[in-house]
């Protein structure tokens, strides 16, 4: 299954690059050209020392270093010509999978288990990008010219030729062995790197936290460890290349050197032209250059296959959504068909054949002891996570039947843990649009109360954030939250621990935001565990080790699960207070 999944991955990537297939071949035939003019500088020295030298003609000298210069500006063109080819291939082919790859990354975020590992998918496939950009890339196209130029270093003389494919039968090695040797401590390096960055983004993202508890020091030396062995790794890499790089590099310059002390040798021996001699180690050097480049360029090249791995495994693993058709905006109609679910990465369900059925203008409280998956259920019902067995229907139809952007639009959602991103306030409660609407905006802050805390902040609703909230505290991002879960009046509100964050008067807020939406025909549902929380719930959901213990009239649960009934149904009567 594993490997049907990366064959599926791997030919999707396949199709997009057949896409950029004519560019790729348009470079191709460039190259053809680059390597026949590449044959001017051996030419040219034949004809000057076999040619001119023995004519002594200037005409003739003139006459071929012109006809040189052009071949050698238009290879220049032809090369450049190539490589902006190549460049515009990469980028169509990032261009062409990015939302693909954005929306997959996503979606395998969001199903992972807490602490799992993940490469940067979007650096991955600009690696590949970074590859079919790269001079790398072009020593491919260079590559099967090489014996073309051996071939015609033979024609010189037997011994140029045995001596040429010799040296280049060592490259050739030296390029195997770099490949073989160099991939373990290259893997384990971007290993280590991924392991440094995520826990330095692990420790910015809970900075608060690390300085209150003043934990910067221990922080600073379990990343510094993690950084450490990252670097390690690194340098082992780096000298592993380098030695080959080196190795190769040397090689190659002794081979020129010992082609032309063989030609020499042959040319004093009167078996060829002093001509020959020149031009067959440039024939060399050209022959050989490929492979030194290649070998120089290794880094990017094992960079490029292990993100095309990685992009294969990513696509394979999430299969694109499907296209759906687009269906009406539903009524607030919500009905649980015996749902059972099992988080990501686990074995055994959180939740299990769970029923229950909310109509327009209610309100659901779902309340039970922690773990009871309270916070499963407003996953699932966001369409976050999907039901392992069951059906969730809003307004008759499965939650899967609906375009994932389109059900966001339809289901506001608060979670638990309320996270902004870099960017304005208006544009965080317009859900990252580059062009909010305006008058939606201020109605979603309206009706969260949030207007006027808003208009206190420096810039307003230009105020910009960062992913912590910056300046906002707790109760003020919570406010935020439910603007944006408010934002364009979604059919459907989903609120986990809704006021954790709030005080008394934003308490008093939230409850006339829920009113709000049940007078409008919209349905609430609220994870709690305060007594304020339900205050304006007509049905209550009781979870209890994943399982449906009461469904009901709000009073009649409370009576018959809840000990602290009475204070919670005294809670409407005093206003929602704590």
């Amino acid at each position: 299954m594993r490997q049907a999944k990366l064959e599926n991955g791997k030919e999707e990537l396949r199709v997009m690059r057949r896409k950029a297939s004519w560019l790729i071949a348009s470079a191709g035939i460039f190259s053809v050209f680059v390597n026949i003019l590449m044959l001017t500088g051996p030419i040219y020295m034949l004809q000057v020392y076999d040619r001119v030298l023995g004519s002594r003609s200037v005409e003739t000298l003139i006459g071929l270093t012109v006809l040189m210069g052009f071949l050698f500006a238009m290879m220049g063109v032809l090369d450049f010509a190539r490589n902006r080819v190549l460049a515009r291939a990469g980028a169509r082919f990032q261009v062409g999978l990015e939302r693909r790859v954005f929306a997959a990354a996503l979606r395998r975020a969001a199903h992972a288990t807490p602490g799992q590992g993940r490469s940067n998918s979007l650096r991955d496939l600009e690696a590949v990008q970074k590859l079919l950009a790269s001079p790398a890339f072009t020593a491919f196209f260079d590559i099967p010219w090489t014996p073309v130029f051996l071939l015609a270093i033979a024609i010189f003389h037997p011994w140029l030729g045995i001596l040429a494919v010799s040296g280049g039968a060592i490259l050739i090695a030296i390029t195997i062995l770099n490949q073989i040797t160099t991939n373990p401590p290259v893997a384990q390096a971007n290993a280590a790197t991924l392991r440094a960055e995520h826990m330095a983004a692990q420790l910015h993202g809970e900075a608060e936290m690390v300085r209150a508890l003043g934990m910067q020091d221990a922080a600073y030396d379990r990343w510094h460890l993690a950084r450490a062995e990252a670097l390690k790794q690194g340098v082992q890499a780096t000298d592993r290349l380098g030695q080959f790089t080196a190795l190769s590099k040397t090689f190659r310059l002794f081979l020129q050197s010992a082609m032309l002390g063989l030609g020499a040798y042959l040319a004093l021996k009167g078996e060829m032209s002093p001509g020959a001699m020149i031009a067959g180690s440039i024939l060399l050097g050209r022959a050989l250059a490929p492979i030194d480049l290649l070998i120089g360029q290794w880094q990017v090249v094992q960079r490029a296959r292990s993100g095309w791995r990685d992009l294969s495994e990513l696509l394979g693993e999430i299969a694109p959504d499907p296209k759906r058709m687009e269906l009406p905006r539903p009524q607030a109609h919500l009905r649980a068909e015996n749902v059972t679910v099992v988080p990501p990465g686990q074995s055994s369900a959180t939740l299990r054949m769970v029923n229950f059925e909310l109509k327009p203008g209610q309100a659901m409280g779902v309340i039970g002891p922690s773990g009871a998956g309270k916070s499963t259920l407003a996953r699932v019902i966001t369409g976050v996570w999907r039901p392992a067995g069951g059906k969730i229907r809003l307004d008759g139809a499965a939650l899967e039947q609906f375009d994932p952007a389109t059900l966001g639009k339809h289901i506001g959602y608060l979670p638990q843990r309320i996270s902004l991103f870099d960017g304005t306030i208006a544009e965080n409660i317009a859900g990252l649009s580059l062009a909010p609407d305006h008058q939606k905006v201020v109605e979603a802050a309206r009706r969260a109360d949030a207007h006027d805390m808003i208009l206190r902040l420096p810039d307003g609703y230009d105020t910009r954030v960062s992913g912590g909230g910056g300046m906002l505290s707790g109760g003020q991002m919570q406010r935020v939250g439910l603007a944006r879960a408010l934002y364009g009046s979604p059919v459907l509100l989903v609120l986990d621990e809704p006021n954790s964050n709030l005080d008394n008067e934003g308490t008093l807020a939230l409850n006339r935001a829920i009113g709000t939406v049940k007078a409008t025909g919209g349905a609430v549902i609220i994870m709690a565990h305060r007594p304020a929380a339900i205050a304006e719930c007509d049905v209550l959901l009781m979870l209890d080790g994943g399982m449906v213990r009461g469904f009901g009239p709000r009073d009649k649960i409370l009576a018959e699960h809840v000990q602290n009934a009475r204070q919670i149904q005294q809670s409407k009567g005093q206003g929602g207070m704590n």
